[in-house]
């Protein structure tokens, strides 16, 4: 529903803050890696995932899409709630959480407060093909600073083509025309899939 929030902080603590986005103030639960990236502004774009429940509708936000998208999946492993998965995200970057569960490091998981063994394992047997597939680049990726084949590819993996076999065919076309738009790159790329 909500992509993301731009606007003035007008509260800011560790674990929440609140934004004011043309004169309403939207209470965002917060990880401390978000709260790092934010500590020293005073306006931001924080990019929000609303949780409904029974009797709650709450907003998590984040200091960069890659955030977000790990924070969804992590929610989506059965037994980890929202709170849960911002105390992840809390408790190491996103990139060396991402980085625990594509190589399987259970200990570094279990360490997090809230997730035991068998959660840590579920954790791991649930999301490690899954951002395999997706790429450490995922977390950084942004999208206004995506070149055109960078488009492409991952238009192409959304449309669920393996990655490798993708960006070998964009590479091939590279070679031959450099300069076509998104739209032409991937109706090629189409064709030779």
């Amino acid at each position: 529903m909500y992509e993301y929030f731009n606007g003035k902080l007008a509260y800011k603590a560790p674990t929440h803050v609140i934004i004011d986005v043309s004169g309403i103030g939207y209470y965002v639960h917060i990880s401390l890696y978000t709260f790092s990236q934010i500590k020293d502004q005073e306006n931001c774009k924080l990019f929000i995932s609303l949780q409904v429940r029974e009797d709650s509708h709450t907003l998590y936000g984040f200091a960069t899409e890659g955030e977000k998208k790990l924070f969804e999946n992590l929610i989506s492993v059965s037994g980890i709630g929202p709170n849960t998965g911002r105390m992840i995200l809390s408790s190491n970057t996103p990139d060396e959480i991402q980085s625990a569960i594509v190589n399987g490091q259970v200990a570094l998981i279990q360490k997090i407060k809230g997730i035991g063994p068998k959660t840590a394992q579920r954790l791991i047997l649930e999301l490690q093909d899954k951002l395999k597939k997706q790429g450490v680049e995922t977390l950084s990726t942004t999208i206004q600073s995506q070149s055109v084949p960078d488009e492409a590819l991952s238009a192409l993996v959304m449309l669920g083509f393996n990655k490798a076999a993708a960006e070998k065919v964009l590479n091939t076309i590279l070679k031959t025309e450099a300069n076509l738009s998104v739209e032409d790159m991937i109706k090629l790329a189409l064709k030779r899939l």
